[in-house]
This record gives C-alpha cells, sequence and structure tokens, in this order.
C-alpha cells in the first residue's frame, strides 16, 4: 500500500546520541558531545545541525555522499566537527571546547535526509558542568555487602556446626548401640551367673 510505503519510508532515518543522555564535564574542559545516524536507502545531500536548548545552531553541515566527508556551513567559534561518514558509521559527533557552566542545557543533532522524501530525526543530550568531579559514595553499598556477607556467613557456620553435631550425636547413639550388644556376650564367671563362658566344673565323684 502507498500509505504503508511511506510510513516505512519516515521511519528509516534514525539518530542516536549513545546509551546514556547525560555528558558531564569540568568547567573550562572540553567535551564531546556524540551522535550517529543510520538509514536504510543511504543518503544524498544529508544536512546536520546541532541545536543548543532547542533554538541556538552552533553547528550546521551538509553530506553529499557516502563516498564523502561533511563539509562545514556554519559553527559556533567553539565547537568542532571530530566525526566521519565515509567509514562504517555515520558519525557526526562534535567537541564543545572551553565548557562554561552557562553551557550547561540540552543539545540536540537533528538530520534531513532528501533521499528519503525529506525525513528528519534527531536526539537530545543534556549537558552538565560541574566544578570538579566527584566519586561515587560507595559506602552504603560496602556496608549492605558486608551485612549480606555476614548473614550469609552466619548461616554457612551454623549449618555446619548443625551437621557436626548431628554427626556426634549419630556417633553417640551407635557407640552405646555397640556396647549393649558387646555386654551381652562379657565374660561373666567371677559373677558366676549364667551364661558364663567359662568352663564348668565337673561334679565330685561320689
Amino acid at each position: 500500500l502507498p500509505g504503508l510505503h511511506v510510513f516505512a519510508i519516515a521511519f528509516a532515518l534514525e539518530v542516536s546520541v549513545g546509551k546514556t543522555n547525560t555528558v558531564m564535564a569540568l568547567n573550562n574542559s572540553d567535551v564531546l558531545l556524540p551522535c550517529t545516524f543510520t538509514t536504510c536507502i543511504g543518503f544524498q545531500d544529508l544536512v546536520f545541525t546541532w541545536y543548543f536548548n532547542y533554538t541556538e545552531m552552533i553547528y550546521h553541515g551538509k553530506i553529499k555522499s557516502k563516498a564523502s566527508e561533511p563539509f562545514l556551513v556554519s559553527r559556533n567559534p567553539r565547537v568542532e566537527f571530530v566525526g566521519s561518514t565515509t567509514g562504517k558509521d555515520n558519525n557526526i559527533s562534535i567537541v564543545l571546547k572551553n565548557v562554561e557552566f552557562s553551557d550547561a542545557g540540552r543539545y540536540t543533532c537533528h538530520v534531513k535526509n532528501p533521499k528519503e522524501k525529506n525525513a528528519q530525526h534527531n536526539a537530545t543530550i543534556f549537558l552538565m558542568v560541574v566544578q570538579k568531579m566527584v566519586e561515587a559514595d560507595n559506602t552504603v553499598t560496602l556496608i549492605i555487602v558486608g551485612v549480606v556477607g555476614g548473614l550469609i556467613g552466619l548461616l554457612i557456620l551454623f549449618m555446619l556446626i548443625k551437621r557436626v553435631v548431628l554427626f556426634i550425636i549419630k556417633k553417640t547413639q551407635d557407640g552405646k548401640k555397640e556396647c549393649l550388644v558387646s555386654s551381652s556376650g562379657n565374660d561373666n564367671t567371677e559373677n558366676g551367673l549364667a551364661g558364663s563362658k567359662a568352663e564348668q566344673k565337673a561334679p565330685p565323684k561320689a
């Protein structure tokens, strides 16, 4: 169906900024803003644009075809293109240099492909600018792991003690049985009890 065909083409172009949509950067450092795109039917005269907070254009480029690298149309002086589209990935990433706290916000990578009837797609990444990187506090995690490990260790110790105690009880009961069995066959000659294994003396002759 024609409608279904147009629907499929419209969703053939995809843009991605990677697995995470948040990037953290130190104040006065350079930060990479990643972006790649995929298309099922290829591209020609493709246009890509980076926006800051949806409205401010910070980089604008075009790509003639898969055989050629992107060329610059306009850009912010602090933005540098670091991608490549002639390799395996259609990489249109940029680097923002000397970031400031005012640079924190949303960065949108927008792509338009005339070969797909001007299909358009975009992806957004959020930049956080900090004075210094803070290591995650794993104290609580270590405490939880320690408590859980301790409980598991106590449980294992309890099970081992239980098995040892049961083993000792079983051995003790088996020992009592052996004593009873062996005592029934003891030599009771000295006590003059019946069942003696000693030879009986012959009665005196008349």
